[in-house]
Order: C-alpha cells, then structure tokens, then sequence
C-alpha cells in the first residue's frame, strides 16, 4: 500500500507560482510513476502531468505545457508540480496519483487527498 499526501496548495494571484508537493509512504517509492490531477468545482477530474519511475520520462496536458513541471526526488519519496504563470483557469483541487504514467484515472492505484489552488484574476 501506499499513502500520498499533498501539500503546497493555497491562493495566488494569476502570472504567480506555487509548488506542490506530495510525499509518498509505504511501498518503495522508486518504483512508481507518478502523476497530477486536477478537479475544479462541478468538473471532472483531469490529467496534469505524469512522470515515470526513473524520472527521464514527462507528459503533460496541453492547458499546463510551458507553465507547470513535474519531477521528483526518490530520496525524499517525493513528487513535485512546479506551477508558474498561473491562471484562474488553473483553480481547482490538485491531486497526486500512484501506479502509472498515464492520462486515464483509472490507470492510476493511489491517490491523495487533494490540496486547493485558487488563483485570483
């Protein structure tokens, strides 16, 4: 099993950054790609970025290319999102995921709780 926590979220004004984090418990990190998700308020869930277990491969969605990036640090069991040039767009719930690296949710086998990013026009 493992547990992902997320943390970093917060209120931002738009052209501003912010950095997720998600740290990860439980089975050995190193040996799962990673992604990000999002949901914003009455909306599905979305695919933001994923990376693989050795860190040389990305994807991103095609909203965030440019403006977010993904990486990680094995050694901290730790998944990061690197958000910058933010826009209201951007507002939702931000949510780490274990297991692929994929687009489709339900590729994904662990999932965090989520951490709120609002960004103000």
């Amino acid at each position: 099993q493992v547990r992902l926590v997320e943390s970093g979220g917060g209120l931002v004004h738009a052209g501003g950054s912010l950095r997720l984090s998600c740290a990860a418990s439980g089975r050995t990190f190193s040996r799962f790609d990673m992604g990000w998700f999002r949901q914003a308020p009455g909306k599905e869930r979305k695919f933001v970025a994923a990376i693989s277990r050795s860190g040389d491969t990305t994807h991103y969605a095609d909203s965030v290319k440019g403006r977010f990036t993904i990486s990680r640090d094995d050694a901290k069991n730790a998944v990061y999102l690197q958000m910058n040039n933010l826009k209201p767009e951007d507002t939702a719930v931000y949510y780490c995921a274990g297991g692929a690296i994929a687009s489709a949710i339900g590729a994904y086998d662990y999932w965090g709780q989520g951490t709120q990013v609002t960004v103000s026009s």
